[in-house]
């Protein structure tokens, strides 16, 4: 598809339930983030989503889905806009990709059949979609996530890895306030709180383990009702694919409860 925001054309990956060239019928939909290195084809080629998906429908542990994988690997990396407003990947997300999805597909296009799910720098992009627009996800499962800065020491070093050295401070700060997933908990507004359902599961020899834990305080501190789980293991797609079904089952759970 093209982006005009992006000014590109966009890929993605699609997964489409046994039954769809069969039936008439819509679905709900979970979107999955690939991780920092790979594209739209990430969960297909190693993640094996297409098998782990139809056993799972077949064996009536997750209600028939349709999965969609956008790339956000092709110009800049990542699922946000960048602090200068030059690169902005969240509001093509929202404002072509999504729409132009729901309506070209049989996808029931509301809060209650919607999800997001991702790893690494996807589970980062699925924190932030769900924490920046609850009214949009019945439900959210980073996996092995990118938390975004932890305090400001970390953002600093963040900006200057990402060659945003120059960005003004007031600039700096705002960015930070929307991408730190423990400042979005923190400032969480009470009506917010029970808005999404919240499965978080990362290994405990993953280099990202400190950020989910905070994370998983920073809820808890702050009454967010959610799953948390730390299984044996590390950042790889073993640990990914292991999670795959658990997250396929628990966003369908989502779809049918609300």
């Amino acid at each position: 598809m093209h982006s005009e925001i992006l000014n590109m054309d966009r890929l993605y990956a699609i997964y489409l339930p046994p039954d769809y060239e069969s039936s008439d019928r819509s679905y709900p939909v979970l979107y999955l983030l690939h991780g920092a290195g790979d594209d739209q084809s990430g969960w297909v080629q190693f993640g094996e989503v297409l098998h782990i998906a139809d056993k799972a429908i077949n064996e009536g542990k997750a209600t028939p889905m349709i999965i969609v994988m956008p790339d956000a690997n092709t110009g800049n990396r990542g699922y946000f806009n960048d602090p200068e407003n030059k690169w902005r990947y969240e509001d093509f997300f929202f404002e072509e990709f999504m729409p132009y999805i729901e309506k070209t597909y049989r996808i029931r296009a509301e809060k209650r059949y919607r999800a997001v799910a991702g790893l690494s720098m996807g589970g980062g992009g699925t924190l932030m979609y769900a924490l920046h627009h609850p009214e949009l996800f019945s439900s959210a499962c980073p996996l092995s996530a990118s938390c975004g800065p932890l305090n400001r020491a970390d953002l600093d070093r963040r900006l200057k890895w990402n060659g945003w050295d120059n960005v003004p401070a007031k600039a700096a700060e705002a960015w930070y306030l929307q991408h730190s997933a423990l400042e979005l908990v923190n400032a969480m507004p009470e009506e917010h709180k029970n808005a999404v359902r919240w499965f978080i599961d990362c290994g405990d020899d993953d280099f990202l383990f400190e950020g989910n834990s905070l994370l998983h305080i920073a809820m808890r501190k702050n009454r967010i009702p959610h799953e948390f789980r730390i299984r044996d293991g590390a950042h790889n797609w073993s640990y990914w694919r292991e999670s795959l079904p658990v997250v396929l089952s628990f966003v369908s759970d989502a779809f049918h409860q609300h």
